[in-house]
């Protein structure tokens, strides 16, 4: 795994902590180049929109760009698990790898919850590599540890 990548997914995320946005990053990658296609954090308070997660953006960006409605054989590195929603769009992009970075127990729909590349109803699956790093998850508890103390 590359250490750059990971280290410019960590930094995505806290640019999106001091944007007041919940600290998830994602990026899409050629994996036969190792180029970054595209490449954000969450923006769901800036666009005033609940589905701006940082997976359903690089998504969206890399299809523009590449000029395809799939993104066959392409990899996504996200900071934290996908929720289902996310899952469900990874699944219909027809990505090939998905790594991530922090579990969610609560929200996650890929090893957790629904477990959604495991259903029957699942029409590509993805495969899954969750890397935990424990400094994923920090910055996630600190977000929420500060919101709560801001109150």
């Amino acid at each position: 795994m590359n250490n750059e990548l990971i280290t410019k997914l960590l930094e995505l995320a806290k640019i999106a902590a001091t944007r007041n946005e919940v600290p998830v990053s994602a990026m899409i990658i050629s994996p036969e180049t190792g180029e970054i296609i595209a490449e954000n954090h969450n923006r769901c308070e800036e666009l005033k929109d609940i589905t701006a997660h940082a997976e359903m953006i690089v998504i969206k960006e890399a299809m523009q760009k590449l000029g395809v409605k799939r993104l066959d054989g392409y990899d996504l590195y996200v900071s934290l698990e996908p929720c289902t929603m996310c899952a469900g769009a990874i699944s219909l992009s027809k990505i090939k790898n998905l790594y991530f970075f922090s579990e969610d127990k609560k929200g996650g729909g890929v090893i957790n919850g629904v477990k959604f590349f495991e259903q029957n109803t699942c029409h590509h699956r993805v495969n899954v590599y969750p890397a935990l790093k424990d400094e994923f998850s920090q910055i996630l508890k600190d977000f929420f540890k500060n919101k709560r103390n801001v109150k």
